[in-house]
């Protein structure tokens, strides 16, 4: 009789995680890393903001987004300094919404209907805070390509399609991490 060996999840080998920044955008989010070597892990993160805007406006910032990513650790998994590079893909319908400091003015007036897909690469670091949590801040850039449909949020109309190639950030993480033991 063959033994197979069954996987298992120790402490530090897998740990779920949610990203509190995002959650100032009312997006629930969450994300799963998982140990794959003494100082390489992959996560997968997944945020969808499905909301539209209360107050009568039309404004929205509905979106969803996938983004899977690869570290390596420089003292140990899940404690201290880390690089990484991830991808990323998702959907948005967004418009008629003043973001702060002045960040994209066009959404006030416009609603902008389409796809994205990308990559870059993080760099972060990773407190323990007890036995099972932790608290990490990440920040990333990279490549983003975007195809969309623009419209006039204050006359109807639909714009013609367009593209935007931006590279800049694409990453800004603090987040709460359990540790599955």
């Amino acid at each position: 009789m063959a033994i197979v060996p069954t996987p298992r999840a120790c402490a530090q080998e897998v740990a779920l995680k949610t990203n509190m920044l995002y959650w100032a955008t009312t997006t629930p989010n969450i994300g799963m890393e998982v140990g794959l070597g003494d100082k390489t892990t992959g996560q997968v993160f997944f945020g969808l903001n499905p909301w539209k805007q209360s107050g009568g406006d039309h404004s929205s910032l509905r979106h969803w987004v996938v983004q899977p990513e690869l570290r390596h650790w420089f003292c140990q998994k899940f404690n201290g300094w880390f690089v990484g590079a991830h991808a990323m893909g998702g959907q948005y319908n967004a418009g008629g919404v003043k973001l702060p400091l002045g960040f994209f003015p066009a959404l006030e007036d416009h609603r902008y209907k389409g796809w994205y897909v990308g990559g870059g690469l993080t760099a972060g670091y990773q407190w323990v805070l007890s036995k099972h949590w932790n608290f990490e801040a990440s920040v990333g850039a990279g490549y983003i390509y975007s195809p969309y449909k623009k419209y006039c949020a204050v006359c109807r109309t639909e714009g013609k399609e367009e593209h935007r190639n931006y590279v800049g950030p694409t990453k800004a993480a603090l987040s709460l991490v359990y540790l599955i033991k």
